[in-house]
Formats: structure tokens, sequence, C-alpha cells
């Protein structure tokens, strides 16, 4: 098969998924979320070209790893020359969520072929995650999950990537006094706040915070881990605690 005949057929395909009812709702609710989506992706393309890294290796991390938060904290250990073991643990204490999230998702998706499973995982996200979630709050297979979240993922996907990409070539000519920081924070703040709906929730939010404050003086960022194992160990209490509280 040529090269042409390919592309005319991933078009057709694409024009085809484009239609259903379900991709274009995923689209649909993920749009207002993209401003928040776009600020957060200029934060870690901004950090990744003032960091020092060159603009091709820095678009290639991006599309390889494609996971903002994990990238912010992974820089400036890189920058510093930290260890390798710091770097790795870190930035898999940031993703540890990526666990939870695929726990989370395999009621709806568990029956699919692995192969499909293991590209959806790289598609996920928190903002789809969120979304996902609420259009879907029972655990179980329902028409059209799958094209939800694909509808939603293109979006995501795409804004995070243009955003990012955008950063990078343009970091050092965008002015920390524009404030994307913050508006990134806000957009990750309000996300995180769509998932507290439990007492266990709230409890392990509240303790990730102060631990994350009264750690901070810890060198190379290691009050992010403290922070994570402490909110992971006081929900995990909070859960098992809360049937006996029950009873």
């Amino acid at each position: 098969m040529h090269l042409s005949e390919r592309i005319a057929g991933l078009r057709r395909q694409a024009v085809e998924m484009a239609r259903r009812p379900m991709v274009r709702a995923g689209v649909r609710e993920c749009v207002p979320m993209s401003i928040g989506i776009s600020a957060w992706g200029l934060v870690a393309g901004v950090a990744m070209a003032k960091s020092g890294m060159s603009v091709p290796l820095a678009i290639l991390m991006s599309i390889l790893v494609s996971a903002g938060s994990s990238q912010v904290a992974a820089l400036p250990l890189i920058a510093s020359d930290a260890p390798m073991w710091v770097v790795w643990a870190t930035v898999m204490c940031v993703n540890l969520r990526f666990l939870v999230f695929s726990y989370q998702y395999r009621p709806y998706f568990a029956h699919l072929p692995r192969r499909r499973r293991v590209v959806l995982s790289y598609f996920m996200g928190d903002t789809i995650f969120a979304m996902f979630l609420r259009r879907y709050p029972e655990p179980r297979v329902e028409p059209g999950q799958e094209d939800y979240f694909w509808g939603a993922a293109v979006v995501n996907y795409g804004f995070w990537q243009v955003a990012v990409i955008t950063g990078i070539v343009a970091g050092k000519a965008i002015p920390p006094e524009w404030g994307i920081g913050f508006a990134g924070t806000m957009a990750l703040l309000a996300l995180t706040c769509s998932q507290l709906r439990s007492r266990s929730t709230w409890v392990a939010a509240i303790v990730a915070g102060c631990a994350a404050i009264a750690a901070y003086g810890l060198p190379l960022r290691l009050n992010i881990v403290v922070a994570i194992a402490a909110a992971v160990t006081v929900g995990i209490l909070a859960q098992h605690a809360r049937p006996e509280a029950a009873r």
C-alpha cells in the first residue's frame, strides 16, 4: 500500500470518528478546559526553554513524556546535576496518580485488547480523568465510553502539545510578569478540587498541602515526595477507617 493510500485511509477514519456523537460530546466538554490546559502547557514549555535544554530535545521530551507536572519537577533536578535516582524517584512519585487513574479506568476499558489499552494509557490526563468520571460515575461498561475518551483526548493532547511547543520556542521572549505560572496553577487546583468528593480525599489533600509546606526546605524538591507519601498513607487509612465508622 502506497503512502498516499495510507494517508487517505487515516483521513477517512478520522472523519468517521469525528461524526460519532460521543466523540463530539468529549470534544465539546473538553474545549472549555483548553484555557487552563494551554496555560499550564506554556508554563511547562517556558520552564523547559529556560532550563538550558535545546529546542529539539525539549520538544522530543514533551512528546515522549507528555506529563507537565513530572516535566516541571524533573527540570530543576536535571539542571542542578542531581543524581539520576533522585530524578527518577521524583518523576515516579509525581506520576503515581496515573496508577490510580488506570485502576479507576479498569471497569470501563478492561474488555478492550491490551494494545488498545496501552494506547489509551498514553493519552490519560488529569483533565480527561475528571471529565470522564463526571460523565460516567458508575464503574460499568456503557456504549460510547471509548469515543468520549478519544474526543476529550484529542482536545487535551492537541492544546497541550501546541502550548508546550509554543512555550519552548518562545520561552525566552515570554516575561515572568505575565503570570502564566499562576494561571496554570489555578487550573490544576480547579481540577484537583473537582475530584474531592469524599472525606478521605479531602483529608488526603489537606495533609498533602501541609506536608509540602512543612518540608519545603528539603533540597532537590523532595517536599513533593514527602507530600505524596503522606497523602497516600493518610488517604488509605481514612478509606479503611470509613466502614468501621459507619458501623
